[in-house]
């Protein structure tokens, strides 16, 4: 009797662990798929499941958003420039059956195509592309990486280019570029303005020349523009209009000493 008793308690506790140990809990952020003798059953949502040891097998796959750092990918532009470019990607699994059935390991699967679709695709671009036009080639290197991975239930988000490397002699090459493009565009905006004021000083003048009063203001305060600085010396030309009466008046008082045989007449330039 006692020996009937200790066997029907030892089989109460193994029932008893075997049922403790067939539960398990699925996170909110998890699903589960499990394998009954190696058949798929109906997948398995959050909360409490059973799983029978020995027959069954649980899966566990995170629904949660995946950032996949891709390592520094040595890349040859299609300019035959060498660059080290490395990039970051986002990814999450929709449907968890598939990332399971489907392919072995989506994780590293999802990394070799984002590897070698980097490769190739920076290797039909030129360096300037590659640097330019990030968004381009990010939403490019997206949609490739995201038509190999669909079939396997993976959703790629997002893919970034973080740094692109090249080599000092190409980027002193490209300073060198930039400073000249700068040259080029300062001595077109000095032409520019050279031009405009040059319009704006025919302007002007079409406006003074016909009244010579004007002009005389203008004169009076350019001498008076200059004269604030009290260390230079100026020449100040005199119009003709000025000049002329005097000098016509100089040339008739010679004509008249001529005239009275003091001497020859001076020559008035």
């Amino acid at each position: 009797m006692t020996a009937l008793v200790v066997v029907l308690a030892v089989a109460a506790a193994v029932i008893v662990l075997g049922g403790i140990s067939s539960i398990r809990v699925i996170s909110e952020y998890e699903r589960g798929v499990t394998f009954r003798l190696g058949r798929l059953r109906p997948l398995r949502g959050p909360g409490l499941c059973r799983v029978i040891p020995g027959l069954e097998r649980l899966v566990r796959v995170d629904l949660r958003v995946v950032t996949l750092t891709i390592p520094p990918q040595e890349v040859i532009t299609r300019d035959n420039v060498p660059a080290r470019v490395n990039a970051v990607v986002l990814f999450r699994v929709v449907d968890p059956v598939k990332s399971v059935m489907e392919v072995e390991n989506f994780a590293v699967a999802t990394s070799q195509i984002a590897q070698t679709t980097l490769r190739s695709l920076l290797g039909r671009e030129d360096l300037d592309t590659v640097l330019a036009h990030r968004e381009d080639l990010n939403e490019r290197l997206r949609e490739q990486i995201a038509g190999q991975t669909t079939p396997w239930g993976v959703d790629v988000r997002l893919v970034e280019i973080k740094d692109v490397e090249i080599p000092e002699a190409m980027q002193r090459a490209m300073a060198k570029e930039a400073e000249a493009e700068r040259e080029r565009r300062a001595k077109i905006i000095n032409a520019r303005g050279e031009l405009q004021a040059s319009e704006e000083l025919r302007q002007a003048a079409d406006i003074l020349s016909p009244n010579p009063a004007s002009l005389q203001l203008r004169y009076l305060q350019t001498l008076l523009e200059l004269g604030a600085d009290q260390n230079s010396t100026v020449v100040f030309p005199l119009p003709l209009d000025i000049v002329g009466p005097f000098l016509n008046s100089m040339s008739r008082g010679g004509a008249v000493a001529t005239d009275n045989g003091t001497g020859p007449a001076p020559v008035v330039p």
